[in-house]
């Protein structure tokens, strides 16, 4: 009752908003170092799949060429404390649609394509598509889902008005065969196959997309499969059959090669959404947003100088690459500010609205007041986060962190020592009883029934 209570008001809220604006309206205003927004931005929210924090230029990384999002860190925000809600694939996206955590939104695991292809993201959720939809944006998501396999489940009904892509974890990148043997290339709610490389063919329908709404407010969501396994380059050929033998991680021997190939490849099709919009003269009135779902995978992907991988608790799981741009909107900037993927909702809805959202509708929290560098304190950092997968937890009140594992007990100090590397349990029990104690709060004010692994 609680949640479809949130959901009504929710909807009630966007349809109330008024959209009317005039040309003077639509003109950047500012006032010293703040300003504020014209009406209805586009959103183009694209999101990599398994990124570690060190896979870009921007981020440290001295191998892998990434020019295109490089630059937009360079002209806009980049963030060094953004976090996935998960440390594994659907959690995190169950998060940024709901503006809730993954928990909450019923999703704590993989929805696996052997043991999930029945159920999915209760539909009783209010989604970013959702709103955007009822504030009059058209709505598309091309790329991966991976909330759902069955179209009552799919993005159709959870918001979108286009959907072209797959529904699983992961699909082999030339013949779009998921990983237990089944084709995954829909259009709307049918399958529909497709020639073309996975990143290429996700970008090529956003930039037909920008085409043909390039008049009216728009929100693209381009969940690229890149650089999640099977590790596959540009050039190479399918491996997956219909129903076939083939090793889910790819053939290649050299799979760093493959991964840095595939990160080049996402780059450069991010620089040609960039280019469209410019093309188009649609930059000055629309958000980029690029972030990660969770961290990399061991051996292929760096997530230096942070402990863990996809699947841990630890940083390395879930601190991630995160950049804003908004052309003459956004300040050039870098900022340490807590931000987690749950947040990106009740951030674009306050965008949209150019009002305070209720917050009572999200765990997420706005950070519309750090992208447009309005003054005053933020409380990004004075809140408590939490992530819960499998039999590990962890809780973040900066500059404490709680990880619990079936083997240890943890507490670190992350400003002093962000790698986790010093154990300061018997230090400071006071600290570490009062973060777990509002760990076990949390936990025990759950009550959806979870998909998990």
């Amino acid at each position: 009752m609680e949640r479809q209570l949130r959901n009504i008001l929710l909807m009630l809220l966007s349809s109330a908003c008024c959209f009317c604006s005039s040309p003077a309206d639509d003109k950047q205003k500012s006032k010293g170092n703040e300003q504020t927004v014209p009406e209805q931005p586009n959103i183009v929210l694209i999101m990599a799949d398994d990124l570690g924090y060190n896979d870009l230029g921007c981020y440290g990384n001295t191998t892998i060429n990434t020019p295109n999002i490089d630059a937009l860190a360079s002209a806009g925000l980049r963030l060094t404390n953004y976090h996935s809600n998960g440390v594994v694939c659907s959690p995190t996206r169950a998060a940024l649609l709901t503006g809730l955590y993954p928990q909450e939104a019923g999703v704590e695991g993989v929805v696996t394509a052997k043991s999930h292809r029945d159920v999915g993201m209760d539909l009783d959720h209010y989604t970013l598509a959702e709103f955007l939809k009822d504030a009059g944006y058209a709505t598309a998501i091309f790329g991966k889902w991976h909330l759902g396999y069955q179209a009552k489940y799919g993005p159709l009904a959870q918001g979108f008005d286009h959907f072209k892509g797959f529904v699983s974890g992961n699909i082999d990148y030339v013949s779009h065969i998921d990983q237990e043997g089944y084709e995954d290339w829909w259009q709307g709610n049918e399958l529909q196959p497709e020639a073309g490389y996975l990143t290429e063919l996700v970008t090529d329908h956003g930039i037909d997309f920008i085409k043909s709404h390039q008049d009216s407010s728009f929100f693209l969501y381009l969940p690229h499969g890149a650089p999640h396994y099977p590790y596959q380059g540009p050039s190479d050929e399918a491996e997956r059959t219909i129903g076939g033998d083939f090793e889910v991680g790819g053939k290649r021997e050299d799979k760093e090669v493959a991964y840095k190939e595939m990160v080049e490849s996402l780059d450069k099709n991010v620089g040609r959404i960039v280019q469209m919009l410019e093309e188009e003269k649609l930059l000055d009135n629309t958000l980029i947003i690029f972030c990660s779902d969770n961290g990399a995978t061991p051996k292929v992907g760096s997530n230096n100088p942070y402990r863990g991988h996809k699947s841990q608790v630890y940083e390395g799981g879930h601190r991630v690459p995160a950049v804003f741009y908004w052309k003459g909107k956004l300040n050039q900037s870098v900022s340490d500010q807590l931000v987690m993927s749950m947040d990106l909702f009740p951030t674009i809805a306050n965008l949209v609205k150019e009002e305070p959202v209720v917050t009572d509708n999200y765990s997420g929290i706005s950070i519309a007041d750090l992208l447009l560098n309005k003054q005053g304190e933020l409380v990004n950092n004075a809140r408590t986060v939490f992530w819960r997968f499998k039999n590990q937890k962890a809780a973040t009140k900066e500059p404490w962190k709680v990880v619990i594992t079936p083997s240890s007990s943890e507490l670190f100090n992350l400003v002093d020592d962000p790698s986790e590397t010093i154990n300061l349990k018997d230090s400071f029990p006071e600290i570490f009883v009062d973060l777990n104690e509002s760990l076990e709060n949390w936990e025990s004010s759950l009550t959806e029934e979870l998909i998990s692994q």
